[in-house]
Parts: C-alpha cells; structure tokens; sequence
C-alpha cells in the first residue's frame, strides 16, 4: 500500500522547490521504493540539460559520487564471505607499496572501511592530471576504468602519499576523519585479489548485473558521450559551469566516487539492502550478515550520526535510517533506506553543494505520514571556558583546501571558514556548533593526552591545527 498522502506530497515537492531555489539546483529526481520493489513515489524536478530544456527520466546517469563508498564496501563484504580476505587483515598484506611505515599499528581493512585509518584530509590525486602525466587519454577503446597501468600508478601515487604521512588524527581506528584515499585503497584491493582485473569489471560482474542495474558504471568517457546523462553544473572561480566532464576532480582510483548510475537503478540497490543481500530479481549478492555488519555504528561523525562499512546511520525519531551522501562538480547525491517502514530513498541532482539530504529526509518524514520540516536540536546559552579559548585558538587547515580560523575576542572565539566570517555557538565543552538552514555542522576539539588541542573535527573531516 502507498502510504504517501497528498498533503504529504505537497509538502515535499514545496521543499524540494525552496532547497532547488536555495541551492541554484538545475535538476533533481526523488524516487521511494518498498522492500517488493514498488515505486511508492517518483518525481523529476527542472532538467538534465537546462540550455535544451531536456527533462528527467528514470534511465538519466547522475554521478553518485562517495554513494559509491558503499559499493566498496559491498564488493569487500562479498570478498569476505568467499574467503578471499578479512576486514580484520592489515592492509599492507594486500597492497605492499602501502607499508604503514610511520604507524605504530597496523591500519587493516576495516579501519579504511569506516574513515578511521588515521589520516588528515590530503589533496586529492585526480584522473586528468594522472593520465596527462602517464602520456595516457581515455578512449572508448582503451577506458582507463579498464588500464592496469593507470590503476598501478594510481595504487603507487596514493599509498606512497599515505606512507609518508608523520602526523596522524589518532591510533587506527580511533577515530573518524572522511578520507577518499582510503577507499581508493580499497577498491585496489577488490581490483588485485578478486577474479576480475579491474575493480570496474569486479562491481558489473558481481553487484551491478546481478542487480540489474544496466545503466550504472564508474566509466568517465562512456557517459560524457550519452545522450541520457545529466549535464553537470558545478560553480567554480565565481562563475557557472556546464559540461559532460565527469572526470573533473576524480579522485585518481575508483573506489570513492566513481559510481554513476540512474534513479531506476538506485531503487533497485536499495530493494537489495532492505532485503538484507537480495535483490529484487532474487540474485544473492551477499548474506544477511554482511549488511548487518555494514550498517552497524562504529564511528561517531557527529551528534546522532555514526559511520559503519561504507554506511551512515543515524535516528529518524525511531526509526533507523541507513545512507550516504555525495558530492563532486556537477553532483549531489543521496541513497538512504529504513528496514523499519521498508522502503529506500534516492534523490538525485545534476548540481554541487545542494542539499539533497534534507530532502531525503522529508521524503522518509512524508512517507511516514509526518511533518516534513525537521524538528532542530536547540541547545542552551553558554559560553567558552578560558582554558578552551586558549587552547582552541589558532589556524586549521585541511588537505583538501578548505580552513579554519578560530580567533579570539573579547574572551570568546571568533571563526573564519575560508576566510568567511561564521557564526560559532558553543553547545557543550570542547565542542561548537555552525546551523545552517539545512543541517548543523559541529565543531569539536581533539585533544592530546596532556589536554592539548592539536587538531578539531569539522563536519565529517579532521583538521590539524597549525603548528607555530
């Protein structure tokens, strides 16, 4: 039965059209499906090309971007259950140009699995500068997706980078810092060690077509040249860009964002989650105890949401809500799914930075039979503490770009992000909190044995603190 009222709808269709307003979103695609595979409710907002007016449909390719974290999971749960390896092995013992030269314990496989290797955020080693370095072009005929020498110099680039690491977030396992090296890492390991020669090949074989999913790829050129595939829009250097690159800012190994699939595909992976393993088609493409593993909470990311294998968790009143979100040039995505009202959620968008969370979240609230705006923790009045002023103080800055600065002022602290003034609440000692319309970021400290703050998580990412 379809629980999705009208007034439900209209709620949800008036905030996809104030977040598309919001965010300068050209076109998103908001599909729910039951544990049967029954399309309980599908929608296409603006287009796929905004200059020709070209609408959405169910067979249009978005990036998924870190979604794709998830099918790297997967592929290494599916590895495990053959026999092939454990999560509890170090990593070293399958890619042995990744030596762990400058930690004190091994990182294994698990640890990557849920962003807890260690490791600050790095710059990011991309597709288009690698293969203009290796004198190498994607072709139709010759994908680098497929190039045992692209994914070797890959391998090498990215572990030789982690290698020469000497500050780290913590012990491996420790705690959380999102880190796409990992997952690339991974991803080489299903490339290496499986039947197959590439981790592209592995995840059509052995999760893509036994799904029927028959429109999703990691490839780059084969998409930027179909017709059904969304342009990408993507606001850099001040200005709007729109084109079918979708190797721009590809992370160099294909384990963290490659995937690129379509709303009918997607509601057919999450009918396979809601069904602990099995698809719709009723192809076994894990047990019910790799999804259990992979959903269960192992890091804490921020205040009721938690990181497993590949998967978020997090509390809808109580329901539990299992997904991952993405985000690249041109792609913002969110696949999510709650075993309790069986049924998974996809939204989709052809545009960065838009909130496609928030929508997914008054999908499953509309669903429900609920309000759809969400009820936000508010947190009583208080005020830093001068040992955390002092300790707090100073410059953060992360790998991938972005920085930090608390300063302070008049006995409280100020704070910067890339330079933009922000406004810092204090909810809790050692730990603040940014709102924004959408969602709330938290700031908190991390500390030394000695009490020292070296470092501060921000949103899903660790950042160092500067040394003076």
């Amino acid at each position: 039965m379809n629980r999705m009222t009208e007034e439900g709808k209209k709620q949800l269709e008036a905030l996809v059209a104030q977040v598309m307003e919001d965010c300068s979103a050209r076109g998103v695609a908001v599909g729910i499906v039951n544990a049967k595979g029954e399309i309980q409710y599908e929608q296409y907002f603006g287009y796929r090309d905004e200059e020709n007016k070209l609408p959405i449909n169910r067979d249009t390719i978005f990036g998924m971007a870190s979604v794709t974290k998830s099918f790297t999971a997967l592929s290494i749960m599916q590895m495990q259950m053959d026999g092939i390896l454990s999560v509890d092995d170090p990593v070293s013992k399958y890619i042995p140009e990744f030596t762990n030269k400058n930690q004190d314990q091994p990182v294994k496989l698990w640890h990557l699995m849920c962003h807890s290797g260690g490791y600050f955020p790095l710059p990011r080693i991309v597709v288009d500068k690698t293969a203009q370095a290796m004198g190498i072009e994607d072709t139709l005929e010759e994908e680098l997706i497929y190039r045992k020498d692209f994914a070797d110099e890959g391998i090498r680039l990215v572990a030789e980078r982690l290698d020469n690491q000497t500050r780290f977030t913590g012990r491996p396992g420790q705690r959380m810092s999102y880190c796409n090296d990992g997952f690339g890492l991974l991803s080489d390991i299903v490339r290496r060690h499986s039947d197959c020669d590439s981790f592209a090949e592995y995840l059509d074989k052995h999760v893509l077509k036994p799904i029927g999913m028959d429109r999703s790829n990691t490839s780059f050129i084969r998409n930027t040249l179909d017709e059904n595939a969304a342009v990408l829009y993507s606001f850099e250097n001040g200005e709007w860009r729109a084109d079918r690159d979708y190797q721009n800012d590809a992370f160099v190994l294909h384990g963290g964002g490659g995937m690129k699939s379509t709303m009918g595909d997607m509601l057919k992976y999450a009918v396979m989650y809601l069904n602990e393993g099995t698809a719709e088609n009723g192809n076994q493409i894990v047990d019910r105890y790799s999804i259990q593993e992979m959903r269960k909470p192992r890091q804490f990311m921020k205040p009721g949401i938690y990181y497993g294998y590949g998967l978020e968790t997090k509390q809808l009143e109580d329901r539990a809500v299992y997904e991952h979100g993405g985000s690249l040039p041109g792609v913002s995505s969110n696949f999510s799914f709650c075993p309790q009202e069986e049924v998974g959620i996809v939204v989709l968008c052809n545009t960065m930075d838009v909130s496609v969370a928030a929508i997914a979240d008054a999908a499953l609230r509309a669903y429900c039979g609920l309000d759809v705006q969400e009820v936000r923790q508010n947190h009583n009045i208080r005020s830093w503490s001068r040992q955390e002023v002092e300790e707090l103080a100073g410059r953060y800055v992360s790998g991938e770009g972005d920085t930090f600065e608390l300063t302070e002022e008049n006995g409280t602290l100020s704070m910067k992000v890339n330079g933009n003034p922000t406004d810092l609440q204090a909810v809790y000692p050692w730990q603040g909190m940014v709102r924004k319309k959408y969602s709330d970021i938290y700031l908190t400290a991390i500390r030394d044995e000695e009490g020292h703050v070296y470092a501060a998580h921000y949103g899903s990412r660790i950042f160092p603190k500067e040394i003076n």
